[in-house]
């Protein structure tokens, strides 16, 4: 599972990208104009692919965040840092980010959750890689990622 995390969106801290091949993918998909950054417009459009729909002002208060050469612009750098945030955050950054993949809120990520996310994200994969991705990480067998396991592959990962 991929994903990333920010304080200030609850769609954006959904990402948790896990390498920099994967990152330049996320930010390439956005960048409308090609230009190698994201403006405040594009990241909109991050937020609303991920189905939120932010206010100008808190498109602002994220751009003032991520964006720390203060430019007006996020870079790939500064994408970068933002999808590598939350490796030393809490456990409420881990559980907004769990709920983002957890559709139908029942507590669990199954594959089918996992792929409409990441597919929403730009990532080509098949269903029946969601279910190995599921697998790699379900201790308990039962098909599905629960926080517990969410929270173990996490901390894993980063």
């Amino acid at each position: 599972m991929e994903t990333s995390k920010s304080e200030q969106s609850p769609a954006l801290s959904s990402l948790y990208l896990q390498d920099l091949d994967e990152i330049k993918r996320a930010l390439k998909r956005f960048d409308a104009n090609n230009d190698g950054q994201l403006s405040a417009e594009e990241l909109s459009e991050v937020i609303k692919t991920l189905g939120s729909t932010p206010s100008a002002e808190e498109i602002t208060r994220m751009m003032e965040e991520i964006d720390t050469d203060k430019d007006g612009f996020v870079s790939l750098d500064e994408f970068a840092k933002f999808c590598s945030a939350g490796s030393d955050n809490g456990e409420g950054e881990l559980r907004e980010a769990f709920d983002m993949y957890d559709i139908n809120r029942n507590g669990l990520i199954s594959s089918s959750e996992l792929h409409q996310i990441l597919t929403k994200l730009g990532e080509k994969c098949t269903e029946q890689d969601c279910v190995k991705m599921i697998t790699s990480v379900d201790s308990d067998g039962d098909g599905f990622v629960n926080f517990s396991e969410f929270k173990t592959m996490m901390s894993q990962s980063n």
